[in-house]
């Protein structure tokens, strides 16, 4: 097998020009909630990157045009350019819009060669202010990391090919399905090109890190990879539609995309089974009959399938090559098993699983119906732990030394705040005298017991405390001290632990060991 991956550098960028005619003004920029996703090369040149926030983009580039995301408008456009490729090569995949992947074999062999079929398909994709890359090799995914480079990798040199280049390529294209914190893993294990990791023993990278670095290693080694449009033997789950009227518009064909991949996954649901290669295929009102396929990585969603078939209908109605449309057939042509499903939060719930129940109560309630924690750095508990929408990935917190910071290890479980009126406990000496902070961050004296609520403790031991003095600028100064206490209860053998603050001239619990 010899494959050919198309790949069109910032896609979402190309598109958003294609629409406008080329009439954007660089620096361009895509920007979904506040936050850059794709920009333009001469954007990158003036610091602008995946990730940053609008204000900080715009602070380096004061004239940077920022474009709503919009992946209807990705798909639509790259439909229609998809469409070019068809006078090439017979065999085309869409991976995703802004990746194509062509079985180059036998293109090559009817143009002569493969390198003028690959030529070929570039100039079939050229259009004003579009910039596209070529990789060929034996395996589909080290085609797609040939996209990079770009390069040509002669027949049986993939694992050489492979071996210089670096682990974090694998994070360069979703479409490789490459598991980020596994990446980042094996990074910190000294792992810094993909020769590295194929010399991993795979009984080890399945041990360690199951089946995600089990994927890693075969795309490490250029293991077989599935053939672009095999002939494969399915069930036959196809689901058709004939409207009443020729579908002529957007919307039509929206409605009809919808309605045919609730169709589809019923049968799907009913076979048990999950689409992993979707063929869209319309008959026209001349008679004419044309058809796209669509691959993924991972199995495809109602919403997902949806979403294709409304990029490819949109893209064959408003592209102008193609008439009314008069039939719709939805043609899965490679199915798998679906993953063992438990409950939501589960061991036997799958990631997949989890992340569409997310997604679905995202659009219901909005994005911050759903929060994930991140770990920000901070001195003291709850500081350092910032909630952020599910599914948003802000820019990486450097690491850094924060003086006065709570040693390890740390509570388990917070309260209710310090302003929490069950946070307050008195802490007292042998003398039944309270105890307190002095202004040079000292104990009044050494605490021995310890009253909270209706529960009394004799303290064992304690440690701090560790002053913190932030905002001292400020109308309202952030002065805390921290002392950890560990205490037991009369006539109870039962540890327990606290991390007390001193503010405001009282003690309160800020969080508890345990």
């Amino acid at each position: 097998m010899r494959v050919a991956a198309i790949w069109f550098p910032d896609w979402p960028v190309q598109a958003a020009r294609l629409e406008a005619d080329d009439e954007l003004v660089e620096p361009i920029a895509i920007v979904a909630q506040r936050r850059i996703k794709a920009c333009s090369p001469v954007a990158r040149e003036l610091g602008v990157r995946r990730g940053m926030k609008l204000r900080h983009a715009q602070a380096l580039a004061p004239a940077l045009s920022a474009v709503e995301d919009n992946p209807d408008r990705d798909g639509r456009m790259f439909a229609a350019l998809a469409a070019s490729f068809d006078d090439v090569a017979a065999s085309v995949e869409v991976v995703r819009p802004g990746l194509v992947v062509v079985d180059i074999a036998a293109a090559g062999a009817f143009h002569g060669g493969e390198d003028l079929a690959a030529e070929m398909l570039i100039d079939a994709a050229a259009r004003r202010g579009i910039d596209a890359a070529a990789g060929v090799a034996d395996e589909l995914s080290t085609a797609i990391i040939a996209t990079r480079f770009p390069a040509v990798v002669p027949a049986g040199a993939s694992r050489e090919f492979l071996a210089a280049r670096p682990l974090r390529t694998l994070l360069a294209e979703a479409a490789l399905g490459a598991d980020p914190h596994t990446v980042n893993e094996l990074g910190q294990l000294g792992i810094v090109t993909l020769g590295d990791l194929a010399a991993v023993p795979s009984t080890a990278m399945t041990t360690r890190f199951g089946a995600a670095g089990m994927h890693l290693h075969r795309i490490a080694r250029a293991a077989p990879d599935r053939r672009v449009a095999p002939e494969l033997p399915v069930a036959d789950l196809a689901v058709a539609v004939t409207p009443e009227e020729p579908i002529e518009r957007v919307d039509a064909a929206a409605f009809a995309a919808r309605a045919l991949a609730a169709a589809l996954h019923e049968r799907l649901t009913e076979a048990g089974s999950n689409c992993l290669r979707l063929k869209v295929v319309a008959e026209l009102a001349d008679s004419t009959r044309v058809e796209r396929v669509w691959r993924t990585r991972e199995a495809l969603t109602e919403a997902a399938t949806a979403d294709r078939v409304r990029w490819q209908l949109d893209g064959w109605l408003t592209s102008g090559g193609a008439g009314a449309i008069v039939s719709l057939i939805l043609e899965p042509l490679e199915l798998a098993a679906p993953e063992a499903v438990g409950e939501l939060w589960s061991d036997g719930t799958s990631t997949d699983a989890a992340r569409r129940v997310v997604e679905r109560v995202q659009s219901q309630l909005g994005i911050d119906a759903v929060l994930q924690p991140r770990h920000v750095g901070g001195r003291g508990v709850a500081e350092r732990i910032e909630l952020v929408p599910f599914g948003e990935q802000p820019a990486p917190v450097a690491p850094a030394r924060w003086p006065g910071a709570i040693p390890a290890p740390l509570p388990a479980r917070l309260g209710g705040g310090i302003d929490h009126p069950a946070s307050a406990v008195t802490l007292v000496d042998a003398t039944a005298t309270r105890v307190g902070v002095t202004a040079e961050a000292l104990l009044t004296s050494a605490p021995y017991a310890l009253a909270w609520g209706e529960h009394r403790y004799l303290v064992t031991g304690w440690a701090g405390p560790w002053p913190v003095d932030e905002g001292w600028w400020a109308s309202r100064p952030n002065r805390v001290a921290r002392l950890q206490v560990v205490g037991t209860r009369d006539k109870d053998e039962c540890v327990s632990a606290w991390l007390l603050a001193w503010t405001r001239g009282r003690w309160r619990v800020e969080a508890v060991y345990n």
